[in-house]
């Protein structure tokens, strides 16, 4: 059987230290600004009602997904995550296509959630540049997560804790003006096409809302990639894993309801900062209680911008460690045992794709940045979801004995149902984003390239890894 290594190619290791609060903390955060930001572009394409049906659906594929996934991150507890099981399912091309997507995934996940941060910050103070302030998240929390594991996850705790009383705190105050009418009207709309009741017009629109409702539990499986910091990770794993995603569909359905009972949804659909702008229709513009959602509702964007940088950190660091990437980018800091080259460069891509917006290279198809660094990352997740679930099915066939202290409960039931919904999501996004697909498909065959030019220096599962020895050594003298 292969065993997947757990320390850096220079032998120092990360350190166990999260308990399933932690897990759990990890896992609400990671996903919870997308209930601040980013879902509201869905009423844009498919209005109220029609994105209540697609986030109904998504939720549905979620949960199976995460029933699933909690299986293999309990059996192969790799900070690589869907790295680790792909590669032990379908050896190094599966294990580089999931490595890639999951990057793609949690490298740009970020720069959307920091320009959202930014936008929060220009209610308050509409004079600051929301980039310079995105900018500022990166530098102040790239410098947090290489301080310590222990102390960031202690933080994504605390702020995730937070956020979820803020939304409910949101939730509670619009409620005395909240009005079903305002929710209903135009339910069924679709681009160019205002409709109050379903009609096959809607179809077009729904589909093309699915990153958005994706938007609302992205990132959740980036638990997997601190599995191998995790005190007990067989039993916290599980328990993180389940309590998170419902704790997520809960908050989800609340805000989106809410939201769009507090007035005119319309203009709400297409801005990075919904939930001030629908307590005005309640409360007016220069209420305490909406400037103190402005401010307390950084802390649900700062959690998931917090988490996202702990996942694509990881992801690096095991990516290098298996030599896909440079080798250099698994170094170890020598006092704090964070991946601090892993955080420190992918900040560096993040800050990046946030001033690409003065060059417009992200700004494809007529939508705004936020919108399609979101989108990108949403590729980057489908097609990690993608290969995780087929290399669940292999594992199961190939490897029936290898230990399992969980199972996917209604197997294979559970886990077709996950991959159906992912399959429909991947080819909807396709259809409706070819722009960015392009792009997408761009950064995988670079990286393809870049795999099959280095096949040399990397050793498979198990191998002798002796011709590496000069390449760690000098790695671990720079530190």
């Amino acid at each position: 059987m292969n065993v997947e290594p757990e320390t850096s190619p220079h032998g120092l290791g990360l350190r166990k230290t999260l308990t399933t609060w932690h897990l759990w903390g990890i896992a609400v955060g990671l996903v919870i600004s997308g209930e601040y930001f980013g879902w509201s572009y869905g009423w844009g394409h498919s209005g109220t009602f029609g994105f209540a049906i697609v986030t109904l659906l998504v939720a549905l594929m979620y949960t199976t997904f995460i029933f699933s996934f909690t299986e293999l991150t309990t059996s192969i507890p790799n900070a690589g995550g869907p790295f680790s099981y792909t590669r032990r399912a379908f050896g190094p091309t599966g294990g580089y296509l999931a490595g890639i997507a999951t990057l793609v995934e949690f490298v740009f996940a970020p720069p959307a959630v920091a320009l959202a941060i930014g936008a929060y910050f220009k209610v308050q103070f509409p004079s600051v540049d929301a980039k310079n302030i995105a900018m500022v998240a990166f530098l102040v929390f790239t410098a947090l997560n290489i301080f310590g594991v222990k102390a960031a996850a202690n933080f994504e705790l605390f702020v995730t804790v937070l956020a979820i009383v803020e939304l409910l705190v949101f939730m509670a105050v619009v409620s005395p003006g909240f009005s079903f009418a305002h929710f209903a009207k135009g339910g069924w709309s679709s681009p160019g096409m205002a409709a109050n009741h379903f009609s096959a017009g809607a179809m077009p629109g729904m589909f093309a809302a699915i990153p958005s409702a994706i938007w609302f539990f992205l990132g959740i499986e980036g638990v997997a990639m601190a599995a191998e910091e995790a005190k007990n990770p067989k039993r916290s794993i599980p328990i993180a894993y389940v309590g998170g995603i419902l704790t997520l569909v809960l908050l989800a359905f609340g805000v989106m309801v809410f939201a769009g009972g507090a007035g005119d949804w319309e203009k709400l659909s297409n801005i990075n900062d919904p939930l001030p702008q629908a307590m005005k229709f309640i409360v007016g513009d220069n209420s305490g209680w909406l400037h103190m959602l402005v401010w307390l509702g950084l802390f649900g964007l700062i959690a998931s911008f917090h988490g996202t940088i702990i996942g694509y950190s990881r992801q690096i660091y095991a990516l290098g460690r298996e030599n896909y990437i440079p080798i250099w980018l698994a170094g170890i800091h020598p006092r704090f045992r964070t991946p601090h080259r892993a955080i420190l460069v992918g900040g560096a891509i993040g800050i990046a794709a946030i001033y690409s917006d003065d060059l417009k290279i992200l700004q494809i198809g007529g939508h705004s940045l936020t919108e399609n660094v979101m989108t990108l990352s949403v590729f980057g997740a489908l097609l990690s979801y993608l290969v995780s679930l087929l290399a669940l099915f292999r594992l199961r066939r190939d490897e029936p004995d290898m230990p399992r202290t969980y199972r996917a409960p209604f197997y294979p039931y559970s886990p077709l149902f996950a991959l159906a919904g992912v399959l429909v999501s991947l080819f909807s996004m396709i259809y409706y984003n070819l722009d960015i697909a392009g792009l997408f498909s761009g950064i995988l065959l670079l990286g393809y390239i870049y795999f099959q030019m280095t096949h040399g220096n990397r050793t498979t599962p198990g191998s002798d890894s002796t011709k590496l020895e000069p390449a760690l050594e000098a790695d671990a003298g720079a530190l």
